[in-house]
């Protein structure tokens, strides 16, 4: 078999663009996306440090992925109450619930971009990736990292890879899933259609008591940048939930992924007069947009109901276009249920460099998921079970 070499490069830059792409082809997140995250978190000095792995051999690129350092936080999936108990051990004894740790996927992604060259059949997808998982491994040992750990894998690469990192030690954790909405309808009124009668109501009477918005979707947001990024950080502060370092972005990150992205990068602009209330950013691609971030202005966004006006502007936009799905992220999971959304798993694989540690960490893994402490996947869980 033909020798392969794995490495690590402290630039997404250093891997070739049309290699990386062809590993994961149709992705908006692409070289170009990660590029840009990379040269927004290094201009500010704001946010975590992007890096990539890859796996080559005499022919050329078999397989990439991002990866990041971390230092860790333990308490990070607890919410509310339990995670004031994390702050304030984290006050007095920070080196106890802080642990140094190799990430292979992105902060700035709900998946990991794990991919590979479309030559490879199975068995060299296999090969590739046991390269690829060698090669941060000894990166690890080298660094002295506590943990290593592999976020949000999606079902196929779950479902590939999952028994030999469980092979290889490694304790598996359940992540926020991801909500999709599948949209094989004429018009909305079809997709109305498809929901509860109390859910269309609820709609319907949201937008008719909307008021005047205007909605505007361009991809350049020149003299907005800031603006945007104000928002962001609002609605940030205001979900009652922190996910610390995983959920922060650089200053520059929506002006670098206009710039990165083009028209592949859309921006939807709600506007209440000449105020700028809400924006959500759209990565598109043939068959699904990615609702990747949400920015409102309170308390004018429950004024406006501008979630639900975001919701179906978003659903016209896809509609409009013919595109299948609409992929909208890891939060507010009770509401995008009610709109048709259904969740869609991902997990983590981590592993502790010490022996008992691990061992407990895989001991415990059944109760330490993200997905147990989201409180509207814990309702979810819990009416389920009644």
């Amino acid at each position: 078999m033909t020798k392969l070499e794995g490495r690590l490069v402290t630039s997404i830059a250093e891997v070739d663009s049309t290699a990386w792409d062809a590993c994961l082809p149709a992705e908006v997140e692409c070289h170009a996306y990660y590029r840009a995250c990379e040269a927004a978190a290094a201009e500010t000095g704001v946010g975590l440090r992007m890096a990539a792995a890859c796996v080559a051999d005499a022919a050329g690129v078999l397989a990439v992925a991002p990866f990041f350092r971390l230092n860790y936080r333990l308490d990070t999936p607890l919410q509310g109450r339990m995670r004031a108990i994390g702050d304030a051990l984290f006050r007095r004894m920070p080196g106890l619930v802080t642990l140094k740790a190799l990430c292979i996927g992105s902060p700035y992604a709900e998946r990991c971009h794990l991919g590979f060259a479309p030559r490879l059949d199975a068995a060299g997808r296999r090969a590739a990736f046991e390269a690829l998982a060698a090669t941060i491994d000894r990166q690890a040992v080298a660094e002295g990292v506590h943990l290593v750990v592999w976020k949000d894998l999606a079902p196929v690469e779950e479902s590939g890879f999952g028994a030999a990192l469980n092979g290889a030690g490694f304790a598996r954790l359940g992540s926020l899933p991801i909500a999709i909405l599948d949209l094989p309808f004429a018009d909305e009124a079809a997709y109305l259609a498809s929901l509860s009668a109390a859910t269309r109501k609820d709609i319907r009477r949201k937008l008719a008591r909307a008021g005047q918005v205007r909605v505007e979707f361009r991809s350049d947001i020149s003299g907005l940048e800031q603006e945007i990024a104000g928002l962001y950080e609002e609605t940030r502060t205001q979900s009652g939930l922190d996910y610390g370092d995983l959920e922060l972005l650089p200053p520059g990150y929506f002006a670098a992924i206009s710039r990165a992205l083009g028209e592949r990068a859309v921006f939807a602009l709600y506007w209440v007069g000449t105020e700028l209330a809400a924006f959500n950013l759209l990565l598109v691609e043939a068959d699904r947009v990615i609702d990747k971030f949400l920015g409102m202005r309170y308390p004018l966004a429950r004024q406006h109901n501008l979630y639900a006006v975001s919701w179906m502007a978003n659903v016209r936009f896809c509609l409009e276009r013919r595109i299948g799905q609409l992929q909208s992220g890891q939060t507010a999971y009770a509401a995008k249920l009610r709109f048709g959304s259904r969740l869609v798993p991902s997990t983590l694989h981590v592993r502790h460099r010490l022996t008992p540690l691990q061992w407990a960490l895989r001991s415990l893994s059944p109760w330490l998921g993200f997905e147990r402490f989201d409180p509207d996947l814990a309702g979810l869980a819990r009416k389920n079970a009644a």
